[in-house]
């Protein structure tokens, strides 16, 4: 599968028919899912330092400091999952770039694959603030912080 050489630019890309998409309500009841492995696609320095849902894996899709795809993405992704049909949920800063993660990922043979609605931190409000209009924190979730 080859890597996509950039991201496109805002709205992104249509998610592929077969990529799941999960509300952050359900995405919930799928932490310690052993069936679901559930990963924080952010950078290290947002998952980290932004915060994340607890007791996720953190594989980024983009390395920083420049924002390029993460070339072993799909790799990492298989290790933890030891299995292209085991369900792979993924969960990025306001669910754009889990789209084209799981877009991806599908590309790649993986099987089962979804993406949290809203994200982590969720959309912008009137003053370009997240985590003030909707996904996980704004809805009062669990979440960690280094």
């Amino acid at each position: 599968m080859t890597l996509p050489r950039g991201l496109p630019s805002a709205p992104h890309s249509t998610a592929h028919p077969r990529l799941g998409q999960m509300t952050p309500d359900e995405a919930l009841n799928r932490i310690g899912d052993p069936e679901t492995i559930f990963i924080d696609i952010r950078s290290e320095a947002e998952h980290f330092f932004v915060g994340s849902p607890p007791n996720i894996l953190n594989i980024p899709w983009q390395e920083i400091p420049d924002f390029n795809i993460n070339p072993r993405f799909a790799d990492e992704v298989l290790m933890a999952a030891r299995d292209k049909s085991r369900h792979i949920l993924l969960i990025c800063r306001s669910g754009h770039r889990s789209i084209d993660a799981g877009n991806f990922l599908i590309g790649a043979g993986f099987e089962r694959v979804s993406h949290v609605l809203e994200g982590f931190e969720g959309d912008k409000n009137a003053e370009h603030q997240r985590s003030s209009v909707n996904g996980w924190r704004f809805r009062g979730f669990p979440w960690v912080q280094c």
